[in-house]
Parts: C-alpha cells; sequence; structure tokens
C-alpha cells in the first residue's frame, strides 16, 4: 500500500479512528461508543468516555493486518463543530499521534467530512447534501469554493429530535433505530395506513426546519395514542419535511444529484423518500454505507486526504478547536 491518512472523530458520542489509503481507498474504522445509563448526552460524560476508550482503540488500531504505522503520511482530526470537552479529547489524541509518528497534523470540519466521505463511497459527483443527524440537519451544496448552507434547523437537529421523543417513551439511547423499528410494525399491522397518519406540525420555513414544536405534538399524542401510530407519524412529517427542503435546493441549484449523510442517514425510510423524490424530478440519490453515515473515523481520515493533498496542514499553535464551526467556513480547494 501507499501512505494513509489517519482520521480521528470524537465530535459527540462517539470516539473512532480511521483511515485511507493515498489513493481514496476507504477501511472501516475502530469505534467505541459512549452510551449513557440514562438521559441525553452529559459532554463531559462523554468526554471521559473518550479519555479511557483512546489507548485501546489506538492499540485495535495498530494490531491491524491492513494497518502499517509506517505508512502513515499523515494525522486529522475533527475540529469542530461539536461538543467542546469531546473534542478537545480527539485534538489531544491527533496530536499526540502526530508527534509520535512525526506526521503532519491536519484539523478538518465535520460536516464537511460527511460529505466528502459519501462522495468517495458513492461515486455521485456535485450533489445537494442532505444531512441529518444527532446535532446537524442541514441541506448543503458547493458553490465556488465553499460548500453553502442552503437551509437548516432553526432548533433542533432531527436525531436529537427523535432522541429526545424515544428517551420521553422509556427507549434507551440511541432511539432513532427503535422508532424505525415501531414504525414499520405499525405500517406492517395497521388496516388503514392513510387513515392513520396523526397530525403534527411541519416544520418547513422557506429552506429551513424546526423540530421542537414537532416533538411536543408527538410527545402528547404518545400519551393517548399507540406508540407506533406516533412513531410512523413522526418518521414520516419529519422526513417529508427534509426532503422538502432538499428538493427545493436540487431546483435552485439545478443539481441533479442528492447525497444523505448523517447517522439519520441509515433509516431505510427516509432513503425510500429521497430515492422517490429523486426519480420524480429525473435526479438520482445516494447513501453510503451505514458505517460510513454515522460518525466515524475513516470520513475525517478522507477529508484529512483531499486536505493533504491539496496542500493544506494545520500547524501545532492553529489546531484550536471550533466547536461552532460552521460548514460554509471551509474552503474547498478540490475538485
Amino acid at each position: 500500500m501507499s501512505g494513509v491518512i489517519v482520521g480521528v472523530e470524537s465530535t459527540a458520542h462517539t470516539l473512532s479512528l480511521g483511515f485511507v489509503g493515498e489513493d481514496g481507498t476507504l477501511f472501516s474504522s475502530e469505534t467505541a461508543l459512549f452510551k449513557p445509563e440514562q438521559g441525553g448526552i452529559h459532554p463531559r460524560e462523554a468526554a471521559d468516555h473518550h479519555s479511557i476508550m483512546a489507548p485501546e482503540l489506538i492499540s485495535r488500531l495498530l494490531s491491524r493486518e491492513d494497518f502499517d504505522q509506517e505508512d502513515i503520511v499523515a494525522v486529522s482530526f475533527s475540529q469542530g463543530p461539536g461538543l467542546g470537552p469531546c473534542l478537545r479529547i480527539g485534538a489531544s489524541v491527533a496530536r499526540s499521534l502526530s508527534s509520535v509518528w512525526n506526521a503532519p497534523l491536519i484539523g478538518v470540519n465535520h460536516c464537511v467530512a460527511h460529505i466528502e466521505v459519501g462522495r468517495n463511497q458513492t461515486g455521485c459527483e456535485d450533489p445537494v447534501l442532505l444531512y441529518a443527524s444527532g446535532g446537524n440537519t442541514q441541506v448543503i451544496a458547493r458553490a465556488g469554493d465553499r460548500y453553502r448552507v442552503i437551509g437548516e434547523t432553526l432548533d433542533i437537529g432531527i436525531g436529537n429530535m427523535l432522541d429526545k421523543f424515544a428517551r420521553h417513551n422509556g427507549i434507551p439511547f440511541p432511539g432513532g433505530p427503535v422508532i424505525e423499528k415501531l414504525s414499520s410494525q405499525w405500517i406492517e399491522t395497521s388496516a388503514s395506513i392513510s387513515n392513520s397518519l396523526v397530525n403534527l406540525p411541519y416544520g418547513v420555513h422557506g429552506t429551513d426546519l424546526a423540530f421542537s414544536g414537532l416533538l411536543t405534538s408527538a410527545i402528547s399524542h404518545s400519551k393517548s395514542l399507540p406508540l407506533e401510530q406516533v412513531c410512523y407519524s413522526l418518521q414520516e412529517h419529519s422526513f417529508s419535511s427534509c426532503i422538502e427542503v432538499a428538493e427545493r435546493a436540487m431546483a435552485h441549484t439545478g443539481k441533479t444529484e442528492l447525497l444523505l449523510g448523517g447517522g439519520v442517514a441509515c433509516n431505510e425510510r427516509l432513503r425510500e423518500m429521497s430515492k422517490v423524490m429523486c426519480e420524480e424530478r429525473g435526479g438520482e440519490a445516494f447513501w453510503p454505507e451505514k458505517q460510513y453515515c454515522v460518525d466515524n473515523g475513516t470520513m475525517i481520515a478522507e477529508l484529512g486526504r483531499k486536505e493533504f493533498q491539496s496542500g493544506r496542514v494545520t500547524e501545532l499553535q492553529d489546531s484550536a478547536i471550533d466547536p461552532s464551526m460552521r460548514t460554509d467556513s471551509s474552503i474547498i480547494a478540490w475538485t
């Protein structure tokens, strides 16, 4: 193998180390997921988890047959956006590895990494990205040397909304996969799906989105209606709003490709809606393997590869984290 770029991801509940070849070959990540015993994610507790798990993940990476530390040419890490305490652990790990391996350090934008790993894995060229995760919900498209945010959530991310609804109903973190399962059960058992959709708020505001009102209403309905029915309705309303904004972005930009990214992009119903919408307008929907939809070190390595091959590295004095980093703050110097 030629040289490899290592990536360190630590923006929220996931600590992950992955790598890619200089030719763009993707390799699976070594990952540890923080799952709180109760409630949501506390940044300090998640950071403690990352600190404890980092040595084990490094050991697992070094022991892999497809990895040779002699091949390392750069180390990249999520510089932002994300939870500050978690980002600091990942940055510290990356700085240490960069020093030990005498390899350049590259801080990258977590949101842009979702785009680039999706482009690599699916082969799409110039897509609109529907980025749906716990902390972020954005519709993004490239214009010139930036990925521009065409629309985004005005309150909470769609994944956060789903997890809060799940937690209120006794479903452990992460709640999204269970909600998807309960929704499917309702479809399988309901005699009339068309008449069983609960009337919930539809939070589309131009090209922006809002989910807090939808969450409040769904929680209220779950007290009196079957949980499966409310899960089905919650998915239909929230996913439809995302697809509507994504379609508007495609119409506005003239782009014909839609790429899904983020943990919520693992949901089969969201994928189905994306495919139908794109086919109806003569476009095509793409999504990477589920291991590359969720937060992972490989996507950080892939963006690090693009940055490194474009001639950009991060000096130590410039490697501070930026929890509020914007998608459109990063200059895109590659095609």
